[in-house]
């Protein structure tokens, strides 16, 4: 199980962030896609609280991918996040399933063969995920994972760097490929908690069963709920 960083780690980061302030990255992803026998990369960074930051993704398969695992709470990216090690499933269509059955029948319908999730650590303390996927079957070899582990160590502090400061920044772009930070959700989520009476994972619990019966991105639910298209107390039981 990962845990918390320490006020020490956590003053290690903010130095670096003071360092590159005003500074635009190249994709992060962009090394994964380019040395490794792999299709798509997506790079994500959780706070404390286990709210997501989307730093990069390279295609709209892996965007997908990632926000479905952010709408279920579930699969390999939650896994290496939470074990702090790398989850590797090179075969997604096998005899063994991944995740629930939500979960499964979600990753049939994308052109995906092989995940792969790789934990970005400070210390011991996992901070985001790195999520890969082949369209075909297949096992990274031992080069190729060793390779993996030193992009995503490489790309670990640029990635937080730029969770914190996009954080900070109001009006950044969300494309389909490059999402930033999901400001909506969050407050959607705040504004069922008052509507709905519920916790905080109640209300996101809610967003996300909504988002996923309607097959919308969790994204756009949470945006209608924010410009008050849709009030969750008008649906039915």
């Amino acid at each position: 199980m990962s845990r918390r960083l320490s006020q020490f780690e956590s003053t290690q980061i903010v130095d670096v962030v003071a360092q590159n302030a005003g500074q635009r990255r190249a994709s992060l992803c962009d090394p994964f896609v380019e040395q490794l026998p792999i299709t798509g990369a997506s790079i994500s960074v959780f706070d404390t609280q286990g709210r997501q930051s989307t730093i990069c993704t390279s295609d709209p398969t892996a965007a997908r991918l990632d926000e479905l695992q952010f709408e279920l709470g579930e699969g390999p990216q939650w896994e290496a996040f939470q074990r702090a090690t790398p989850v590797l499933h090179p075969d997604v269509r096998g005899a063994t399933p991944i995740g629930s059955m939500l979960f499964g029948q979600a990753l049939l319908s994308l052109p995906v063969g092989a995940l792969f999730a790789f934990p970005m650590l400070v210390g011991a303390a996992a901070v985001g995920v790195v999520g890969l996927y082949r369209s075909t079957a297949g096992a990274l070899d031992p080069e190729a994972l060793q390779l993996a582990a030193r992009l995503t160590k490489r790309a670990t502090i640029p990635a937080v760097s730029d969770a914190m400061r996009t954080a900070q920044t109001d009006g950044d772009s969300v494309s389909s490929t490059a999402p930033t930070i999901w400001r909506e959700v969050h407050q959607a989520t705040g504004i069922l908690l008052v509507q709905l009476g519920l916790t905080a994972a109640e209300s996101f619990a809610q967003l996300r069963a909504y988002a996923f019966a309607a097959q919308r991105p969790i994204r756009d639910v949470a945006r209608d709920v924010v410009e008050r298209r849709l009030d969750f107390r008008d649906l039915p039981d």
